[in-house]
């Protein structure tokens, strides 16, 4: 009787942990994309790629425009997650992160994930095509962990601060 209590208690706070961290990430994917009409002015940037942010966290969803790419980039330099050098600066991540709930654990797989992506991708000549493997990346590697928020939650909190 004891074992299944413990079986229980750690399935539960497992699919907690899991509903939790979908929770953060789907409060940090809602501000970073705050910021995506100024970065579309700033760079000229398509309407296409509202298709891609639409549809980013749906695991069958592959990224392919390069321009979704630079609004990335732009969008992560205004939001101060970028040091000069255009590489994660922790500092900001971490309080990023932290202000939409994230605890130090999850933290620190976010950033070990994006540095795993980082090296794993090689050096493109082409900054935005870097940044949009990187996602790929990354977004491949929080499906993994099931902690990939549901798009029409976002969608539905979008529509409704609208």
């Amino acid at each position: 009787m004891r074992l299944i209590l413990v079986f229980v208690a750690i399935t539960y706070l497992a699919n907690n942990r899991v509903k939790c961290s979908q929770d953060v990430m789907k409060q940090m994917t809602l501000n970073f994309a705050k910021v995506l009409d100024s970065c579309k002015k700033e760079l000229d940037l398509p309407n296409t790629i509202n298709k891609d942010f639409t549809n980013f966290w749906k695991e069958d969803y592959e990224l392919t425009d390069r321009n979704t790419g630079c609004a990335i980039m732009c969008m992560s330099s205004k939001l101060e997650l970028l040091d000069p050098n255009g590489k994660l600066h922790h500092g900001n991540t971490r309080d990023f992160a932290k202000t939409h709930g994230a605890d130090d654990s999850m933290i620190d797989e976010l950033i070990s994930l994006f540095h795993k992506c980082d090296e794993a991708i090689p050096e493109h000549s082409d900054s935005c095509m870097q940044v949009l493997m990187i996602s790929k990346c990354f977004k491949a590697g929080i499906h993994d962990l099931k902690w990939a928020p549901s798009m029409e939650l976002i969608l539905a909190e979008v529509l409704a601060e609208v």
